[in-house]
């Protein structure tokens, strides 16, 4: 017996095949790209780690030296002061005395002047040094900063790569020739027996051609333990007999040629190699049940759980096959294997199924099927049609399929509510009514209630500055914002102050542009480099403006407002959670607005803040949309941005994600919350 591998094809599908591999290897050739890119920048970073880590030990050492030159600056003083001292009183004595000598209590008064004045010169230039080298820190962090979602957009890139390198490499097509013999039973015609063993060749081909699929893929040790997972299925193009026989035994030989083309759950292909659910979402609907070209043309279709054969497998008139899941109906076509029609299954019936919302998911008997516009083939009988949601009530049918027909579910959204969850403490036992804070996303003040919470990397994919992971108590609630600050907000605080921002006085606002922040003079607050309303967040300002704006609005309400600091702020956006997203760990698609999240301002521009749902303590945005300040530390030389950004990897909207930045620096993509003191 022969089996032609599938580098090897016969002339019919070789040019085909060379074409499929090619396209393969050219997916080998972007993902060691990929990884390769991925190596720089990671030694980029950790350069710039070091070189930051250099200077802000020698800033530490400067400030020393400061402060050293401060203290001898107090005791220069004291010196110069009692030098003058002893030579006024040698004047007064030298009226009465002229031969008095007072030069050495000249030479020490001028000794201690000049030190004084030395003293004062090194401080001066011991500032300026500070300075210098604190502007060298803020670049090295915006270097910093970008090399981070640099790093974090091509990992999601080589996950993309990867996932379509496994694709192709399941799509394949090539031709096997297998040699099956079998004995003809007595009670069966030499047709039969003719059929039945070019059907059990058809199966042997189709079962290697899985196999060879499988031991061909690039990520075979990763894909090989999940094989039953991964939905393999082998469509059957065309098949011929090259030579058959039947022997004097009552023995049927033959020698098939099969041409097949490799197929998978598209679904499936991220849990294959553990990567993100959303870098399949692209791929829609599962290839089972699908409608295509080669599905159209050419039915035949086996699962691979369904390719194991045996005598008792097959009969005169079709194949034997296992329940397909998602349900499919096989086909058995031979081109030119025998002049009798093959027998087919039931019809297929086409169905499609629409909603009144995007990015859903549709379930057929419990199977995910990706999302509305839907367009399947699935034999007759009943089904539970179910579609679903983030933020909408599950849409949930029952019908039965026996012609073509549209299925239209409508959704309707789950009503908001901002429930505020009582602390251990304050809890009796009575069951009270949550307090309803706010049910719109307008700016209201939300409760956040005291706890114990655990701050940092809990999962383990964080950067090193958000470990050690630390155990932190809030003893007191405390107000937040359930929104950014809007433009509208920011607005009346400019009306009413006539402030002016950093950006507007100085040399504009950073945007992120080819993979860095470039500066524009004419960005501002009021124009950010995108369009936006009076309902998205306030960005393109400062620390310091978002100071400016707590002041002013303490005064203008009568109660204490200022920033979060990072405990305040993890802790309410965590809201009990100790998952990566106040949803889980996985980012998911259209859930947030940050970079390649799906969302229809992803990589645009911010979004109105109150788009997506809130977490469980009703605030908004805390995944994505724009940065947010939080207060500074006294042991921070920089200022620390929290939540995420629309044009910033999603993997850097996590709840424990911290980037260090200079006071003055202000970018589109930074905006800022405030808290309400007790």
């Amino acid at each position: 017996m022969r089996i032609a591998p599938l580098s090897f094809f016969v002339s019919a599908t070789l040019m085909a095949a060379c074409a499929t591999f090619n396209v393969t290897a050219q997916d080998t050739v972007t993902v060691n790209a990929i990884e390769s890119e991925l190596s720089v920048k990671q030694t980029e970073l950790d350069n710039y780690t070091q070189i930051l880590d250099k200077h802000l030990s020698e800033e530490t050492r400067l400030q020393a030296q400061l402060d050293l030159l401060r203290t001898r600056s107090s005791d220069l003083d004291k010196e110069k002061n009692q030098a003058l001292d002893a030579m006024n009183d040698l004047y007064r004595r030298l009226i009465d005395d002229p031969s008095l000598d007072i030069s050495k209590a000249q030479t020490r008064y001028k000794e201690s002047v000049v030190d004084h004045k030395k003293n004062k010169d090194d401080i001066t230039m011991q500032l300026a040094a500070i300075a210098s080298h604190r502007k060298d820190i803020e670049q090295i962090r915006v270097t910093k900063h970008t090399l981070v979602n640099t790093l974090e957009s091509l990992k999601d890139q080589l996950s993309t790569a990867r996932v379509e390198r496994l694709r192709n490499e399941f799509t394949r097509e090539g031709t096997l020739e297998v040699d099956h013999t079998i004995n003809c039973k007595r009670t069966e015609t030499l047709a039969a027996c003719e059929q039945r063993g070019q059907q059990m060749a058809l199966q042997k081909s189709t079962k290697r051609f899985v196999d060879q699929l499988f031991a061909n893929l690039t990520e075979q040790r990763l894909v090989e333990p999940k094989r039953n997972l991964a939905g393999a299925q082998v469509q059957v193009l065309n098949s011929h007999v090259v030579s058959s026989a039947f022997s004097g035994q009552g023995n049927y030989s033959v020698n098939l040629s099969v041409s097949m083309r490799g197929d998978v759950n598209n679904s499936r292909l991220c849990s294959l190699i553990s990567v993100d659910n959303r870098f399949c979402a692209e791929y829609g609907t599962p290839m089972a049940g699908s409608v295509g070209a080669y599905q159209a043309n050419y039915p035949t279709v086996y699962s691979d759980s369904q390719l194991s054969f045996s005598e008792q497998a097959a009969t005169s008139n079709n194949v034997q096959v296992g329940r397909i899941n998602p349900p499919a109906a096989i086909e058995v076509i031979h081109s030119s294997s025998s002049n009798q029609p093959a027998k087919k299954t039931p019809v297929m019936v086409p169905v499609t199924l629409r909603s009144n919302v995007h990015d859903d998911e549709v379930f057929i008997n419990g199977v995910s099927y990706g999302s509305t516009k839907l367009s399947v083939n699935i034999p007759s009988g009943t089904y539970d049609i179910e579609v679903r949601k983030l933020g909408y009530k599950p849409y949930k049918k029952r019908v039965t399929i026996r012609k073509a027909q549209t299925i239209n579910a409508r959704l309707v959204k789950k009503p908001e509510s901002i429930a505020v969850p009582t602390p251990k403490r304050e809890q009796s036992n009575t069951k009270a009514s949550p307090t309803i804070v706010s049910q719109t996303p307008k700016n209201q003040i939300v409760i956040v209630p005291a706890g114990t919470f655990k701050m940092g990397d809990l999962v383990g994919n964080g950067l090193a500055n958000e470990r050690p992971v630390i155990e932190k108590v809030l003893s007191n609630s405390y107000g937040m914002q359930s929104t950014e600050v809007t433009v509208g907000e920011f607005r009346r605080f400019i009306e009413n102050t006539s402030y002016q921002t950093a950006a507007e006085k100085g040399r504009g606002c950073a945007y992120y542009k080819d993979g860095e922040p470039v500066w524009d003079l004419d960005y501002s607050w009021k124009a950010p480099g995108y369009e936006q309303a009076e309902s998205f967040p306030v960005v393109c300002v400062s620390y310091d403006d978002a100071k400016a704006y707590a002041n002013w609005l303490s005064a203008e309400q009568g109660e204490q407002f200022r920033l979060p600091n990072e405990v305040e702020w993890e802790y309410a956006a965590r809201a009990g959670t100790t998952s990566e997203y106040p949803w889980g760990n996985e980012i998911g698609k259209s859930l947030a607005n940050c970079g390649w999240c799906g969302s229809a301002w992803s990589n645009k521009s911010a979004s109105p803040v109150g788009e997506f749902s809130p977490n469980h303590y009703g605030l908004y945005d805390t995944v994505g949309n724009v940065w947010e300040w939080t207060q500074k530390r006294a042991s921070q030389s920089g200022v620390t941005v929290r939540g995420g950004a629309w044009n910033f990897a999603p993997s850097l909207a996590r709840v424990s994600t911290r980037l260090e930045l200079a006071t003055d620096f202000r970018a589109n993509y930074i905006g800022f919350r405030l808290v309400r003191e007790r």
